[in-house]
């Protein structure tokens, strides 16, 4: 059912004939697939922003890397868990508000234009999509740029905020981690004991990322929007998501149970691997552009 995408001519001990056979056979696939399909729904993932900077959560195995996620009822009820979320959050934002689109999010936008593919539903909190044109996408988890206040819901630019961040908190200038997905970073214990939380400057109270935290559900009308988008379209194409969080999977599960045809772009595996017609073991900054080539 899978088929990999292998690297460039010369690479391993592939000839390069072997290998450019491969490849092209991979983007007929895709292509065929999007011929037929030109009304797709696209769903995405962490791993199309991957070769943009922005590290992803899951190995090819679908294991979760790093440490616990922040928990959303955590977050609301421990002041301990904002003051790490923020902290980290203050460290790791600026390298993804710097991240910038790559050809993989191009690629998409480029193919909305010739009408090959539907509508967009993503993972992502990042905002690439947006700025790499695609228009009418459908955020299940929310953006990372927005923050909302929870008590009086007054909505704020995260760069606002990370500005109130940087004023507040001037000993962790210049402070160098590594980074994790959406714009988090890790931290030792000893950096957030003297951190500072923002706070909403309208009532003073607590500020939360516009995003769907682990136990937390995704919004009503967010899921309503996406579900609306299958059952329009005539199959999915997944990119970069392992869809191992549920309001990801029902979507592929959706269009299988309606007999639309589901087909994946994933390195490794995915929740979805029984319900796919194919899946193809690419980068998807290297074969959708190709795709797109192809059917311009």
């Amino acid at each position: 059912m899978a088929s990999a995408l292998p690297g460039k001519p010369g690479a391993g001990n592939s000839s390069d004939e072997s290998v450019n056979k491969a490849v092209n056979e991979s983007v007929d696939r895709l292509g065929q697939f999007l011929q037929r399909h030109p009304d797709v729904l696209l769903l995405t993932g962490a791993g199309i922003s991957t070769a943009s900077g922005i590290p992803d959560y899951r190995d090819a195995d679908g294991v979760r890397r790093g440490n616990a996620p922040v928990q959303g009822p955590d977050f609301r009820r421990q002041e301990a868990v904002r003051r790490r979320y923020w902290a980290r959050s203050m460290v790791g934002y600026p390298t993804l508000s710097r991240a910038a689109p790559n050809a993989g999010h191009l690629a998409i936008a480029q193919l909305a234009l010739q009408q090959r593919i539907g509508s967009l539903v993503t993972q992502n909190v990042d905002g690439l999509h947006q700025r790499a044109g695609s228009t009418d996408v459908t955020e299940l988890h929310g953006s990372i740029h927005d923050v909302v206040c929870l008590d009086c819901q007054r909505t704020y630019a995260r760069s606002a905020v990370q500005q109130q961040l940087e004023h507040d908190n001037p000993q962790m200038a210049g402070l160098v981690a590594t980074p994790a997905p959406d714009g988090d970073a890790l931290l030792e214990p000893s950096q957030l004991a003297s951190f500072h939380l923002p706070q909403c400057l309208h009532c003073g109270g607590t500020l939360k990322p516009d995003v769907v935290f682990f136990g937390d559900g995704v919004p009503a009308a967010c899921s309503a929007e996406a579900l609306r988008k299958m059952e329009q379209a005539s199959a999915l194409l997944v990119i970069g998501s392992s869809v191992m969080v549920y309001s990801s999977f029902r979507l592929c599960r959706l269009a299988s149970e309606t007999g639309k045809p589901v087909a994946a772009v994933n390195i490794g595996k995915t929740r979805a691997d029984e319900l796919l017609a194919f899946k193809l073991e690419a980068p998807a900054q290297d074969l959708l552009p190709a795709v797109a080539a192809m059917l311009a």
